[in-house]
């Protein structure tokens, strides 16, 4: 195979450098199915922690080997040996070696600055830790009873070779003489420019020579890690590093789902380990969002949820006859999905390209001119249906008398209790009928909208079990009108997902706007429960 269509390897390391970003956290269950969901999307390595850094890494080790990964290899990390310990004695060495991982990371200092500053030790005494811990973890057995292999990851290296480029590689050539089957060349500070990058790769297959493995690590300080980590590649790296979502230190690690998106639709350079997981893509990146309590990034290229969202009038007349007018790559190569919003600034086309299909209404011009003027109403109001899919399609629903009424509402209640000494406790009464009965329940929650969230489902779920599968992901409001003041008009807009039996979930949005907060939310939920009712099928109860 030649150098041009060379499959790359993938290296994540969210489980790692992404738990450094600002916010990001991982219980051990959480490592551990992304573990597995990594190893769905089939990529070659996935960094799990440092041995010795905490008791959940240790645990998470132990437990990786069980579960069976089809594709991905689990790495441990860890960084030389302390100066003045011998490697066989060193505890951070040993840990590593102990972890049982079939392979192990080393980081080692590469820029001068740092081994004078930071380590505080002379050049050589560098060289040698970084030779001789290297040299440990790949000639020492662990509990599987043979030594690991071990990559290398020069830390600052591009800084470092900035400032001392024969030193720089003297320590490349240190963590190849300790056995280092992969140099990674580390842009730990992610300022560096694509330029630069690709012509200091080209430099150290030179001084190394072609059987040296290099792989690049990317952050994106100067928003440029996808753009440096492409340009490593063209020049000669055969691994990228970084982390799903891009997730990690200060300004994040790059982003894996457009750099594989990339190598694989754009450079025609295969990347994972089964080429068919490139579906898998957005629910990996969507899985991680959920795992790490973090809201789903728009604009995110390729993955985002409006990475094929299409708005103008003019883009969706083109989309529809001729998707590829408007879209780079088809959005289910990365098992993503078009969306046509509708808005004010919608043409009929919009209203047609939406659901049109569904409901067969893509030559009643008359129909959607009425429902594209309820649009622009409702938005003059405060709405926004471009972010609210569920909420559109009831509306359109109403238009076409297709809605069912599966409850109707007697009246809620919230009260919310606070003293000096305690948190405030909120309780929430809701009333509806039924089937012809009475629901009257009662739920307490963490604030007004989960106690009614609560008691509505109380109120629901013997009649409509279904609505159980609701999940909320993501809750947002805006002000309307802030001329108001605290009397302003809000709009909420609640992301909802639902597990579907292969493991993908399905995820829709619904809106509400009022003067009160607690009513715009009310409003979001009880579309959201009737919208899920509906894609269904469920009966309204007699």
């Amino acid at each position: 195979m030649s150098e041009s269509n060379q499959r790359v390897e993938i290296y994540d390391t969210t489980l790692r450098d992404g738990t450094q970003g600002l916010g990001v956290s991982f219980s051990l269950m959480d490592k551990l199915k992304i573990t597995r969901h990594l190893d769905q999307l089939s990529v070659d390595f996935i960094e799990g922690g440092y041995p010795l850094s905490n008791p959940k890494d240790v645990a998470y080790f132990e437990q990786a080997r069980e579960l069976g990964l089809k594709h991905a290899r689990v790495c441990a990390f860890g960084m030389t040996r302390r100066k003045g310990t011998p490697a066989a004695k060193d505890e951070g060495m040993n840990a590593l070696v102990q972890a049982g991982a079939p392979v192990i990371t080393i980081v080692g200092k590469t820029w001068d600055l740092h081994v004078a500053e930071v380590l505080r030790v002379d050049r050589d005494e560098n060289l040698d830790m970084i030779v001789e811990s290297v040299g440990h973890c790949a000639t020492t057995a662990g509990p599987q009873g043979k030594p690991a292999e071990v990559f290398y990851d020069a830390e600052h290296f591009f800084d470092g070779y900035r400032a001392n480029p024969q030193y720089a590689l003297q320590t490349l050539r240190a963590a190849k003489d300790g056995g280092a089957t992969r140099l990674i060349l580390c842009d730990t500070n992610g300022g560096s420019l694509p330029t630069f990058i690709a012509e200091t790769v080209r430099a150290v297959r030179n001084e190394l020579g072609d059987a040296a493995a290099l792989g690049i690590h990317c952050h994106n300080d100067a928003g440029l890690a996808v753009a440096n980590s492409l340009a490593a590649v063209e020049a000669g790296c055969s691994q990228v590093q970084g982390t799903i979502n891009g997730i990690g230190e200060r300004c994040g690690n790059v982003d894996l789902t457009t750099v594989i998106a990339n190598l694989h639709l754009k450079l025609n350079r295969p990347c994972l380990v089964d080429e068919n997981s490139l579906a898998w893509l957005t629910e990996a990146s969507r899985y991680v969002y959920e795992l790490a309590n973090m809201p789903l990034v728009s604009g995110q290229p390729y993955v985002g949820t409006g990475a094929f969202a299409h708005k103008g009038g003019m883009h969706v007349h083109a989309v529809n006859r001729l998707a590829s007018s408007y879209e780079h790559v088809p959005p289910e190569s990365v098992g993503n999905t078009r969306k046509i919003l509708v808005s004010e600034l919608s043409g009929v086309s919009n209203i047609s390209a939406t659901l049109g299909k569904k409901f067969n209404i893509a030559d009643d011009k008359d129909l959607q001119r009425r429902v594209l003027g309820r649009v622009q109403n409702l938005e003059n109001a405060g709405y926004q249906f471009e972010t609210a899919d569920a909420s559109f399609e009831l509306l359109l629903r109403s238009e076409l008398d297709l809605r069912r009424t599966y409850w109707e509402l007697e009246h809620f209640r919230c009260v919310i209790l606070k003293t000096d000494d305690h948190a405030p406790v909120t309780e929430a009464i809701v009333k509806v009928y039924v089937d012809g009965q009475i629901e009257h329940r009662v739920a307490e929650g963490d604030g007004p909208v989960n106690a009614l969230d609560g008691a509505l489902r109380k109120c629901l779920t013997p009649h409509y079990p279904q609505v159980a599968d609701v999940e909320l992901r993501d809750y947002k409001v805006r002000v309307v009108n802030p001329s108001d003041g605290t009397a302003a008009k809000v709009r909420v807009v609640i992301d909802f997902a639902v597990e579907n039996p292969d493991g993908a979930d399905a995820y829709f949005s619904t809106i509400g706007v009022s003067e009160n907060i607690v009513e715009a939310s009310w409003d979001a939920i009880i579309d959201a429960f009737e919208y899920h009712l509906l894609q269904h099928d469920v009966p309204a109860v007699e």
